[in-house]
């Protein structure tokens, strides 16, 4: 798509670490002992009816929360559309629905468990709440859902069609689910934890969760935290091609590596993709600060929506989180423009270029 700027009016995320309420900059590294980082809940009668919880699953409410603390964040009126993006949707509903199948022999169903495992069942829920009538749309495409979503959003606000998108992506990891990923090599074996991520030069990672949302629109607000000036995704290239994609993707936004302030990238401590990113920026971007973000919320398919989030809080508060320092050996003098490459499992490569509002 051609060149649009498009403002971050406002933002929430409820990840593993206290991203939701508190002071996430100072705050220290919430460490887990197991290979699954879980998702801090929030307290949601402030955002959700009681009456209204009972019936909820944890991934609607997730969802939700986050996006009614986004659109309270921005300070401005409900959106226009709705576009979200994940891998997996509600994983324990859909989970609990095959269950069912099994125990009931087909029979005496509760349709519940069945209509919130569906994809677009958190996008319908915000609409009802926001009286919003308008575009909704649900991505299900692994490790580009959240990059499919934005990518609509940016082109819905580019053609004029509307003035506020909200945005966002959602993941759950249930027991099971953990378990089946186990069997294909997507965890380590060894049982480390976030904190030692990156001390272990071995197969796998660790699996994460959570949700983020973005208020997008056309203009400056005066909550704006960031601006999205660049996205690009590639799908399986070469190592060739990946080479080439980073400059012309800088070269297409008339900037240089030398204007960077920081690099985020998703290193997962997997030593059987985390080189994309070694060889990527000792080439390109040799001298300026990388750090990773997936020791704080885990591998899942929508992590690339954390780290948009996090790129965001770094320019709106022109400062590195404490625990994102110990990883660079200088601080940008600063913070003007942030890139972040992702891939997930190696397959879905994505470059994402913020500035400072």
């Amino acid at each position: 798509m051609s060149k649009h700027r498009c403002y971050i009016q406002g933002s929430a995320a409820i990840s593993a670490q206290p991203t939701f309420d508190g002071d996430f900059f100072s705050a220290p590294l919430t460490t887990t002992s197991a290979n699954n980082l879980v998702a801090m809940e929030p307290d949601y009668k402030a955002f959700i009816p009681p009456n209204s919880l009972r019936r909820m699953s944890r991934m609607l409410k997730m969802g939700l929360t986050t996006a009614l603390k986004a659109v309270q964040n921005s300070g401005q009126p409900s959106p226009d559309v709705i576009i979200t993006g994940t891998g997996k949707g509600s994983l324990s509903d859909t989970e609990k629905f095959i269950r069912d199948i099994e125990a009931y022999k087909e029979s005496a169903l509760n349709p519940t468990p069945f209509i919130q495992s569906t994809y677009n069942s958190v996008n319908g829920l915000i609409a009802l709440q926001q009286k919003s009538t308008g575009y909704n749309n649900t991505f299900v495409h692994r490790g580009f859902s959240f990059e499919n979503a934005l990518l609509d959003s940016l082109l819905q606000l580019a053609e004029g069609n509307v003035q506020r998108t909200l945005t966002g992506a959602f993941e759950e990891m249930t027991a099971e689910h953990f378990y089946i990923k186990s069997r294909i090599g997507f965890w380590k074996e060894a049982t480390i934890g976030n904190a030692a991520l990156f001390e272990h030069n071995t197969p796998g990672s660790i699996s994460g969760e959570g949700s983020t949302f973005f208020l997008l629109g056309n203009d400056k607000t005066p909550h704006a935290e960031a601006v999205i000036t660049g996205m690009k995704m590639l799908y399986k290239p070469s190592a060739e091609a990946l080479n080439k994609a980073l400059p012309q993707f800088l070269q297409k936004h008339d900037i240089q590596p030398g204007d960077i302030d920081l690099v985020i990238t998703g290193r997962n401590g997997d030593i059987n993709t985390d080189h994309y990113y070694r060889v990527l920026f000792s080439a390109h971007c040799p001298h300026t600060p990388e750090v990773p973000f997936k020791q704080l919320c885990g591998e899942h398919d929508t992590a690339g929506a954390f780290a948009v989030w996090l790129a965001a809080q770094i320019l709106k508060r022109r400062a590195l989180p404490a625990i994102l320092q110990p990883y660079v050996s200088h601080l940008p003098k600063t913070f003007r423009r942030v890139l972040i490459y992702n891939h997930f499992i190696g397959e879905q490569h994505t470059f994402f270029l913020l500035e400072r509002v």
